[in-house]
């Protein structure tokens, strides 16, 4: 009898073509998401040290309006989470459903619409932002017609993977497919809410809804997508059986019905009644069930496999978000309960925080699958691991360097607040070495996020006269 993990493992099935020597994969799409999503990555990356650089010099370019904080702080985070994870997330799911199939894309061409409007909406977001139009909603700054634009690229990218799936050769649907159609429902009904029903509300229940979007933003939308990622990618990368499709079964469906609450936490000690903090408590702990599921799963894919960590720059990146993704999601439900939140919450604990999910979590799990897909998408070998190693150190360290260093000074910071007897200015100058240390983390971030840029530059570049031919089974896998 076939024991659960060969079972997991034939779930991610190699296609009959791959016994022929033809691509069966345009991957047009992909490709285009990814590389836009790449040159994101860089130009927001300098909008990152701008910032960093203003909490160090505060006077540092306050008088050019549009570079003023304001502005460039929205245009940062919406370029990260959209401009870069997003797009990168989106071209991961175009390259791997095809393949987890067994077929094509279902419309390179509306693939390539999709991506050519998606790509308008960050650019006059870029604009929008500079200029000041903003909604002024934490995430939610876009102006309405822009998010009209990104509702209708969402509609064009869901219906792609659904009739993709709706088409499939396999009858058996692996994980990251369950996964990938979550992702989609939930960001439609996540992004509707946070962006358009706020407009019909006030007060506390538009703040309300606005953190119920904000903290399912990282739950619903790239958690989903993220661990869709590290499923297909962990075995790939490790030439790995999964090792329980079940318990990836239950860790789905966990999450589905847990994080949908938690948003609320952000909230406590409030004008929220005391009903709702109870039940954001209580399914914040829970959490714990869906995090754990996928965690336990991965590392114990891996048993036996943790050499490969030496030479494998994919699982090194994989693994180590696996990490972050663990704590970070310890983290959020120690900070819903009362006596920590009393702490920490609007404190610098929680961009250390939310940084560890976005970038130490899921843009490690994007970068990750950006290495092993790059190659296959272009049909050549990567153009530098020495460099792919430098972009995961420098990332790693300053990675570290930032959370950690927030995360103390976040402490250090609400202990102060609740001391009536230090003066707010007080604690706004003991927090001036943990800023320093922020920038100087910043720049080694950055330094990972261009030797990643270039050598995924270079790997395309160089696929034009490179004539590699890559193996037909790992084209079509």
């Amino acid at each position: 009898m076939q024991n659960e993990s060969t079972i997991a493992a034939a779930e991610i099935p190699v296609s009959e073509s791959a016994k022929r020597t033809e691509m069966i994969h345009e991957d047009t799409t992909a490709k285009l998401f990814l590389l836009s999503s790449v040159t994101y990555f860089f130009i927001v990356g300098i909008i990152a040290l701008l910032i960093a650089a203003k909490f160090v010099m505060p006077s540092f370019l306050g008088t050019i309006p549009q570079l003023t904080y304001g502005r460039l702080r929205p245009l940062h985070v919406n370029g990260m989470l959209f401009g870069w994870l997003l797009a990168c997330d989106m071209a991961l799911m175009y390259y791997v459903v095809p393949r987890l199939c067994g077929v094509k894309l279902w419309s390179e061409k509306l693939g390539i619409a999709t991506g050519v409007l998606w790509n308008v909406i960050i650019l006059s977001a870029v604009v929008s932002f500079l200029m000041g139009w903003n909604q002024g909603w934490e995430y939610a700054e876009l102006p309405l017609i822009l998010d009209v634009g990104v509702v209708l690229a969402w509609v064009m990218f869901g219906a792609n993977v659904f009739m993709t799936i709706a088409n499939r050769k396999y009858q058996a649907m692996y994980v990251t497919l369950w996964y990938a159609m979550g992702t989609i429902l939930w960001t439609a009904f996540v992004y509707l809410t946070g962006n358009f029903a706020t407009l019909f509300t006030t007060g506390v229940n538009q703040a309300n809804l606005n953190w119920m979007y904000v903290h399912n933003a990282v739950g619903l939308i790239f958690t989903p997508v993220g661990l869709a990622i590290a499923y297909y990618f962990i075995p790939k990368a490790s030439n790995t059986p999964l090792y329980s499709h079940k318990l990836s079964m239950i860790g789905f469906w966990s999450l589905a019905f847990v994080y949908v609450w938690t948003g609320a936490h952000h909230m406590l000690h409030g004008p929220i009644s005391q009903w709702l903090q109870t039940i954001t408590i209580v399914f914040s702990v829970m959490l714990l069930i869906p995090v754990w599921a996928a965690v336990y799963n991965f590392f114990a894919t891996m048993k036996g496999q943790w050499h490969q960590l030496r030479d494998n720059v994919s699982l090194k990146f994989l693994m180590s978000g696996v990490v972050f993704y663990l704590l970070t999601c310890f983290q959020g439900p120690m900070h819903s309960l009362h006596v920590v939140n009393a702490i920490v919450s609007k404190t610098d604990w929680i961009p250390g925080h939310a940084h560890m999910a976005v970038l130490g979590a899921f843009s490690f799990f994007a970068i990750a699958g950006t290495y092993y897909a790059l190659p296959r998408l272009f049909n050549t070998e990567l153009y530098s691991d020495a460099l792919a190693n430098w972009s995961f150190w420098l990332l790693l360290i300053g990675g570290l360097g930032f959370f950690v260093t927030l995360w103390l000074g976040g402490f250090w910071q609400g202990w102060q607040w609740n001391n009536p007897a230090i003066p707010f200015i007080d604690t706004v100058v003991a927090l001036q070495p943990v800023w320093a240390v922020r920038l100087g983390s910043g720049f080694l971030m950055f330094g990972g996020i261009v030797a990643f840029g270039y050598n995924v530059l270079a790997t395309v570049l160089g696929a034009k006269g490179s004539g590699v031919e890559a193996n037909p089974a790992e084209v079509a896998a």
